[in-house]
């Protein structure tokens, strides 16, 4: 029993020890406490059981738990961390009222990191009978320097996206003015609804939609369209109706307007999907972006970085900055085209359907590229009206369409590429000949019905250059069935076939068939003459044209002038090689099928080709008309002209002419 007796008295002496120190809670302890709450934002708690009775007096509960809450929202914190360092020195705190720790809060906000050093004050009180540390908290614990009374406020300084511009400096898409349109309600006749409608090409009912929203007024002025500053007469006659205003504001222009549209692209607002996929990168709901071209393919060099602050305001109106993220301007982007020689390719093509690429065959570089028919970008960057737009998109020949990004059978194009991996493989011995007797032939009866027809029969021994010059089907069916499928494929492969196309800007990769094979004859006969299911972009055509002269080097295609130069493919032919070829592409513009491109002064060179859309043979199809051309006086450049729907216009002829005619004015 006294043993009993004993151990009841020794846990009530343990008992009664351990609440004491309880009782005895040392303040940096109860600091590291309070610290992990912080830095898991459990302000709540903090403020229920930490905060000294005379902080609870002075702020309230929405001061300590609600507004850093909102702050950090609005202000976008992540990674927030509150460090508190153990003193080294142990202090008899029991003879101390008040203890003192420095602090040290880091945040990262919409502006960039905020770091700051504070001085956390705990004081002893006695509460519900128990004595513990308490946090004397103050606003300078949700921002430095940060007060009751202060309002915390953000500035954003939009950065200036950045200029397009060609290699001769002109510009292509340029930070300019626009007119912005608008309408003062109680000025404004409704009886010109109609006229105003007309010279604005926007829908009597598009301009009442704008008139009628929620937050007009009589006296305001109602934005109705963005016009470009090239049309300030349209602007002018416009004002001259009551109620009728116009200002000038920051727009994005496009000085080359359709002929370069597809290479500039334009900027607009960001839409939900995109910016879902990019808000992690600053993108908001008001953002603008490259929509397609340049703009697009250059967004990261053009876009910049906006400018941000985070400032406070005191009750004085002194404004006193916690951090400030400079504002990064987009860079130049500097292009590879030319853009004069654009327009006038761009000219002569204007009225067509079809794209064309000029190519630098010893650099690499895109001096021009056109897509027909085209849009205004300006019109589409102003903002453009939905019934205009739906006019635009609903055409059939798409003008909205990106055609140097498609491919296309090469038709016969493809022969001076096939002609080239005959000579490098050692397969096509320029000087033999072939016997060919009439347009029509066939391997043999396992062909079944199937021939391969060829346009001219005047030659009825024909070698290489007899068949670039007439561009014989049947010669090149015949040369891809000796050379065999797996030295055709290799040949193509090694030409860039079925290979992304090394360029900044996007462009679809060639095919040598739908599934990359050739296992049929029929199909390579007709690969090897340009039919079949051979796909190749406009770009990778001039780019192969440009392998073939330059002695079997063909050089990456470029766009941006700061892009490193390089070769993409070599010891395509050699030398000699290449000699036999530019002699066959001359003769086929001085003695063959091309002779309407003749230029005065000029030594035009090329290859014609004529690819026929159709269902099945015997049948009459559509036809792309062709023509991959250069100056052998000056080859600076290879032309590459593809034109869609010529079959009632002479087919590859058309294209011919054309090219001729841009020649002459260049």
């Amino acid at each position: 029993m006294l043993k009993k007796f004993i151990l009841l008295i020794l846990l009530v002496v343990t008992g009664a020890f351990a609440a004491g120190c309880q009782e005895k809670a040392q303040p940096d302890d109860r600091l590291n406490e309070y610290v992990d709450l912080w830095n898991d934002k459990k302000f709540e708690k903090m403020y229920e059981t930490y905060l000294t009775s005379s902080a609870k007096k002075t702020y309230k509960k929405e001061d300590v738990v609600k507004r850093p809450n909102d702050i950090y929202k609005d202000l976008a914190v992540k990674d927030l961390k509150v460090e508190f360092k153990q003193p080294k020195e142990e202090k008899e705190w029991d003879k101390e009222e008040k203890a003192e720790f420095p602090v040290t809060i880091t945040m990262n906000t919409l502006a960039g990191e905020v770091s700051y050093e504070e001085t956390i004050t705990l004081k002893k009180e006695e509460k519900e009978d128990k004595e513990n540390w308490y946090v004397d908290w103050k606003p300078s614990f949700i921002l430095p320097e940060m007060e009751k009374s202060d309002k915390v406020g953000v500035e954003s300084i939009p950065a200036k996206r950045g200029e397009i511009y060609d290699r001769n400096e002109n510009p292509l898409a340029i930070n300019g003015e626009a007119f912005d349109i608008g309408i003062v309600p109680k000025e404004f006749n409704e009886s010109d609804l109609e006229k105003l409608s007309s010279l604005l090409e926007i829908s009597p009912e598009a301009i009442q939609k704008e008139l009628n929203q929620s937050w007009v007024q009589p006296e305001y002025f109602v934005p109705i369209k963005k016009l470009p500053i090239s049309e300030r007469p349209l602007a002018l006659e416009i004002i001259e109706l009551p109620g009728l205003y116009s200002k000038r504001v920051e727009a994005r222009q496009y000085p080359y307007g359709e002929a370069a549209a597809h290479i500039t692209g334009y900027i607009g607002k960001i839409n939900a999907e995109k910016l879902e996929k990019l808000k992690e990168k600053g993108y908001t709901a008001q953002s603008l972006l490259g929509i397609s071209g340049a703009e697009e393919a250059y967004e990261e060099k053009l876009r910049g970085q906006n400018g941000q602050r985070i400032y406070l305001t005191k009750e004085s109106e002194e404004e006193v900055s916690i951090v400030e993220q400079e504002v990064k301007n987009g860079d130049t982007v500097t292009l590879t085209l030319d853009a004069e020689m654009q327009k006038k390719l761009y000219d002569q093509m204007k009225d067509e359907t079809g794209t064309a690429a000029a190519v630098n065959p010893e650099t690499g570089e895109a001096l021009a590229l056109v897509s027909v028919p085209s849009y205004d970008p300006n019109e589409f960057a102003l903002g453009i009206a939905p019934d205009k737009y739906d006019k635009i998109y609903n055409n059939p020949d798409k003008p909205l369409r990106n055609r140097f990004y498609q491919t296309y059978s090469p038709g016969s194009a493809m022969k001076g590429i096939t002609a080239a991996v005959g000579l490098n493989s050692g397969k096509l011995d320029p000087n033999k000949t072939f016997e060919i007797k009439g347009k029509r032939w066939q391997k043999d009866e396992s062909w079944g019905g199937y021939e391969v027809v060829r346009v001219f029969d005047n030659d009825s021994v024909v070698d290489l250059e007899s068949a670039m010059k007439y561009s014989d089907n049947i010669y090149f069916a015949r040369v891809g069935l000796e050379m065999g499928a797996e030295t055709f494929i290799q040949g193509l492969k090694d030409f860039g076939f079925g290979e992304e196309i090394p360029m900044s800007y996007p462009v679809r990769k060639s095919q040598i068939s739908n599934d990359g094979s050739i296992s049929k004859e029929i199909l390579l006969a007709d690969s090897a003459f340009g039919q079949g299911e051979v796909l190749m972009s406009i770009v990778h055509l001039a780019s192969a044209y440009g392998g073939i002269i330059n002695d079997g080097t063909m050089m990456k295609p470029v766009l941006l002038k700061d892009e490193e130069q390089g070769t993409w493919k070599e010891g395509l032919l050699s030398p000699e090689q290449s000699k036999v070829m530019r002699t066959n592409l001359r003769k086929v513009v001085s003695e063959g099928i091309a002779g309407k491109a003749q230029v005065a002064g000029k030594e035009i060179a090329g290859k014609t080709g004529t690819a026929e859309i159709k269902s099945e043979q015997g049948t009459k199809g559509k036809e792309n008309g062709l023509f991959v051309s250069y100056d052998q006086k000056n080859p600076e450049f290879v032309l590459a002209m593809l034109l869609e729907g010529v079959e009632e216009r002479g087919g590859s002829t058309h294209t011919v002419q054309v090219a001729q005619k841009f020649y002459k004015s260049y």
